[in-house]
């Protein structure tokens, strides 16, 4: 096994800790499905957000999550460069894993499919 990176995306409608906690976990549990993964194997998750969502913490929708109050998290903002999507969230999940880089499935969603259309999966 090694750690390999797993990458996701998602945009939210508007800044409230709603809109927030339903699209961290939406992102988060659609990364785990597709790349087949339990919390066991999860070694950490970094987690930016656009400037402009400062209304909840995504990393508090993980952390009430079954299974996820032992992951490491990390939160930051993301830098604002233009023509980026606002309303944002990205997630960087540190995995164990066997599967080789091609067959990670990165995910962005919604208005995020902007960032890496060549990583896109599923959206």
């Amino acid at each position: 096994m090694v750690v390999r990176g797993i990458r996701g995306a998602i945009t939210v409608e508007q800044n409230d800790a709603a809109n927030i906690h339903q699209a961290t976990r939406e992102l988060l549990l659609t990364m785990v499905e597709e790349n087949q993964l339990s919390t066991d194997l999860i070694a950490s998750c970094f987690i930016t957000t656009t400037p402009d969502l400062n209304a909840a913490f995504p990393a508090q929708a993980i952390r009430e999550m079954a299974g996820w109050d032992l992951i490491p998290l990390m939160g930051a903002l993301e830098v604002q460069v233009p023509g980026a999507p606002p309303l944002c969230i990205r997630l960087l999940l540190h995995v164990n894993t066997a599967k080789t880089q091609e067959e990670i499935q990165h995910i962005y969603l919604r208005d995020a499919v902007r960032l890496r259309p060549d990583l896109q999966q599923k959206g």
